[in-house]
C-alpha cells in the first residue's frame, strides 16, 4: 500500500466531510435562529446549542483551509494533459475566490445570527 496516494486519499475525505459540516452548521443555525424567535421561552438554551454550530463552523473552516492548502501540494500532475490543466487551474482559482466571499459572508451572517 502506498502511503502517499492514501494520506491524499485521507486529505481529501476530512476536506469534503468538513466542508459538508460546515455548511451543515450553517443550515442549523438558521434553523434555531429562526425557532429562538418562535419559541422565546426556550430561546436562552437554543442560544446555547446556536453557539455550539457556530464555533463548530469556525473548527471546520480551519480544517477546510488546512486540508484544501494540502491539496493544493497533492494534485500537481498534469493528468488531462497541459492544456485542459491550465484552463482546470484557472477555474480553480476562480472558484476558491468566490468560496472566500462565500465563507466571509455567511460567517458574518452566522455570528450575527448567534450573537444577537
Amino acid at each position: 500500500m502506498n502511503l502517499r496516494k492514501t494520506a491524499v486519499v485521507l486529505n481529501g475525505f476530512i476536506h469534503d466531510l468538513a466542508t459538508g459540516y460546515w455548511l451543515s452548521s450553517l443550515i442549523v443555525i438558521m434553523f434555531l435562529h429562526n425557532f429562538q424567535e418562535k419559541y422565546t421561552a426556550v430561546a436562552d438554551i437554543i442560544n446555547i446549542i446556536e453557539r455550539f454550530f457556530f464555533w463548530n463552523i469556525l473548527g471546520t473552516t480551519v480544517v477546510i483551509f488546512a486540508t484544501g492548502g494540502i491539496r493544493t501540494f497533492t494534485y500537481l500532475d498534469n493528468f488531462y494533459g497541459a492544456d485542459i490543466e491550465k484552463t482546470r487551474r484557472k477555474m480553480l482559482v476562480i472558484k476558491h475566490i468566490l468560496l472566500l466571499i462565500i465563507f466571509g459572508i455567511s460567517g458574518y451572517f452566522a455570528y450575527r445570527m448567534t450573537f444577537h
